[in-house]
């Protein structure tokens, strides 16, 4: 029962934020004619396969928090890399991704190393946040917790769809960004 609640509610938020990224996407482009029929197009397909595919498996795993904190690194080095650094957003999560995928070559019969990089390379999306979203190592941090809460409380949904782990990091920059805005309008 408590599964079955906890799969509903993290499907509805991410469906919830997919929806309003695809919204203001399309808000913003609205004069440009084949943007907005895409963005319409998306919208439409994201809307059958949430109903349509097999989104999650019945057999609820939540992910191993000690994975899940490896979020917050991935981040935090692809944002040194991408800001300090001045590398870029793809180069700096490229490289950190690679790097994780090196990892479980460390000891082959881990099971825990072979769960790292798809957590590392989930916060190397965060890291890609412009200077206007993420305007410091506190806020990806910030963002970055939120999307480890995300990845083990939806280990099963969308499974077999990609970008999970881009819609996860981008709910965490999402979640953030509302949580420090409310917290700095309630400050003044």
């Amino acid at each position: 029962m408590l599964r079955k609640l906890n799969r509903r509610i993290s499907w509805i938020i991410l469906t919830v934020i997919q929806a309003l990224f695809l919204f203001m996407i399309f808000k913003e482009n609205r004069h440009v004619g084949w943007i907005s029929i895409t963005i319409i197009v998306l919208l439409v397909l994201v809307a059958v396969a949430h109903f349509r595919a097999p989104l999650h498996h019945d057999d609820h795993l939540y992910e191993n928090v000690f994975v899940a904190v490896w979020i917050p690194i991935g981040a935090i080095t692809s944002y040194w890399l991408n800001h300090t650094l001045g590398l870029g957003p793809v180069i700096a999560a490229g490289i950190v991704g690679t790097t994780a995928s090196f990892v479980p070559a460390i000891n082959k019969r881990s099971d825990y190393l072979k769960h790292l990089p798809p957590a590392v390379y989930c916060g190397a999306f965060i890291g890609m946040s412009n200077l206007k979203v993420a305007n410091g190592f506190l806020f990806v941090l910030a963002a970055s917790v939120f999307a480890a809460i995300g990845l083990v409380l939806s280990k099963s949904l969308f499974n077999g769809m990609g970008g999970r782990l881009g819609l996860v990091a981008f709910s965490g920059v999402v979640i953030a960004t509302v949580v420090l805005f409310l917290i700095s309008s309630y400050a003044d």
